[in-house]
């Protein structure tokens, strides 16, 4: 990249001008979608400042709550989580929203009403605030059959049914990369400007990776396929070199570097957590959709992972996520395993 050029540039690509741009493909369209991204801009922003001063704000540290899955609630859990409601509810293009923090999903009063519903994990990988690894945002949006008759039903839908999928990455750098279902494109924050500015345009995942990525530390509990493919990683059989080991435990961090840089991301099921650990609607079914328009794959241990149909809104599901032929090799060990019966 030539940095002195780039200071020099004037014709920069916002996401709002980008957003903008997509709009116009669509003459049909209100304008109701561009809104809603802005908004949904706007609540990373906030985040990423609270983030960027937390230790100064006393905002790391414990809430003194625990969330619907069980775990301790950081302040910046729940700052997050209201600041990602208010923004989208104040949209005026919501009816239904799901957040991680959220036990029941929350209906959007008739008087905002809007066509689409949003997934989110406001603060995915809040335990690393703490020691200043890198966390993020997910969201995924889908639209709703009837505005006027909103039911729960409406967001049990299968991932392939979304309009789009996103994450906010906040880290050395704050960036924000997402798909409306034409590839993925990713956006820095520009401090002095307080823009995101186009700087990862049309991301293509490598179809082949030299990195894995997944907690060794439960290798005990792991399935045979899973086992094989992480062997393989350390130990090929056809001559090649090694893979790399990199899992930093933020699902954000380790979906960013796979897209730019290919390989594997897993958090397969195991002995101890038999439906995997991640939660379907708002962490698998966003990755998984960015991670197909970015030419991977998405893989369950048994199907797609974009074709599960959700029966609750905090269902888990185990996935591997990566590069084309990662996910064809790991396909073809599941398919062995099933054929001799395991």
């Amino acid at each position: 990249m030539d940095h002195a050029a780039d200071t020099n540039r004037t014709d920069l690509m916002t996401i709002t001008r980008f957003v903008l741009n997509e709009q116009s493909k669509y003459p049909e369209s209100r304008g109701d979608f561009t809104i809603l991204i802005g908004n949904i801009v706007l609540g990373c922003k906030f985040v990423c400042s609270a983030v960027n001063k937390a230790g100064l704000a006393k905002l790391i540290g414990l809430a003194g709550e625990t969330n619907v899955q069980g775990e301790e609630q950081k302040k910046l859990d729940v700052l997050s989580n209201e600041v990602f409601v208010k923004a989208l509810v104040s949209s005026g293009r919501t009816c239904l929203l799901v957040s991680e923090e959220v036990e029941e999903a929350i209906f959007v009063p008739p008087s905002q009403h809007g066509k689409y519903i949003v997934v989110f994990d406001p603060l995915d990988g809040s335990s690393n605030i703490d020691c200043g690894v890198s966390i993020g945002t997910i969201f995924g949006i889908y639209m709703v059959k009837d505005k006027d008759n909103v039911t729960l039903d409406d967001v049990l839908q299968p991932g392939n049914k979304m309009l789009a999928a996103g994450y906010c990455m906040y880290g050395s750098s704050c960036t924000f990369v997402i798909s409306t279902g034409n590839g993925v494109n990713g956006f820095t924050l520009d401090p002095s400007l307080g823009e995101f500015i186009l700087t990862h345009p049309d991301i293509k995942v490598p179809r082949k990776g030299k990195i894995y990525s997944v907690n060794e530390g439960n290798a005990k509990n792991w399935d045979e396929p899973t086992t094989k493919y992480v062997e393989n990683c350390k130990f090929p059989q056809d001559g090649s070199a090694p893979k790399s080991l990199r899992y930093i435990g933020s699902m954000v961090a380790d979906i960013h570097r796979t897209l730019l840089y290919g390989g594997m991301f897993m958090y397969p099921a195991d002995i101890k957590s038999p439906n995997g650990k991640l939660r379907l609607l708002y962490e698998v079914f966003p990755m998984s959709y960015l991670m197909e328009q970015a030419g991977g794959q998405a893989f369950t241990g048994k199907e797609r992972a974009l074709d599960l149909v959700p029966s609750h809104i905090h269902e888990r599901s185990p996935v591997f996520l990566g590069s084309y032929e990662e996910i064809e090799h790991i396909k073809e060990l599941y398919a062995a395993c099933y054929a001799n019966g395991a």
